[in-house]
């Protein structure tokens, strides 16, 4: 993408940084949500499991486990807030006309580590949700597993690794001129 492009479409960059920032603020929703459905585990366990369909015969296991889907989900709540804070970041720097720095990088790898982590977590779900269900109350949460979010974890370390080569390569340039 040349400055040109970037230039002649500016409202481009003005709508990626409001999705963000209407993300940022839907994940931290979800992250309060997610957090008063543990505490109504906690405190009103009757009432929130027999809410979705929890029957009463050995729920014990079951509620165990999604009380563990609850805490991973807090963990993704704050998970996905670094992630877009990072993309926030990013788009910044190209709203400046300076995306090839450094920072963009380190944001770029902090972004991989992180996504790495909501991947082992989802990973983690889905062992939990497997315990959670039993032949007569079957807890199906539509879990599955895909490799794209793990190549994506991976073109995200080799992407950062491009933008540190090429903020590197900057620098030396500006610094010959």
């Amino acid at each position: 993408m040349t400055s040109d492009t970037l230039h002649s479409n500016p409202d481009a960059l003005g709508l990626s940084r409001r999705v963000l920032s209407g993300l940022r603020a839907l994940n931290i929703v979800y992250g309060v949500g997610v957090g008063i459905m543990l505490i109504a585990s906690l405190v009103a366990p009757d009432i929130l499991f027999g809410a979705i369909g929890v029957r009463a015969t050995g729920w014990e296991t079951a509620t165990l486990s999604m009380r563990g889907i609850m805490i991973v989900g807090i963990a993704g709540a704050f998970i996905a807030h670094r992630i877009l804070t990072g993309l926030l970041s990013i788009v910044e720097s190209v709203r400046v006309g300076d995306p090839f720095v450094i920072d963009n990088a380190a944001h770029l790898n902090a972004i991989a580590w992180w996504l790495l982590v909501a991947e082992l977590l989802h990973l983690l779900v889905g062992a939990l949700a497997r315990l959670a269900s039993t032949p007569e109350q079957p807890f199906d949460i539509g879990w599955s597993f895909s490799f794209t979010p793990w190549i994506a974890v991976l073109l995200l370390f080799v992407l950062a690794r491009v933008f540190a080569y090429g903020a590197r390569m900057r620098e030396d340039i500006e610094g010959t001129v």
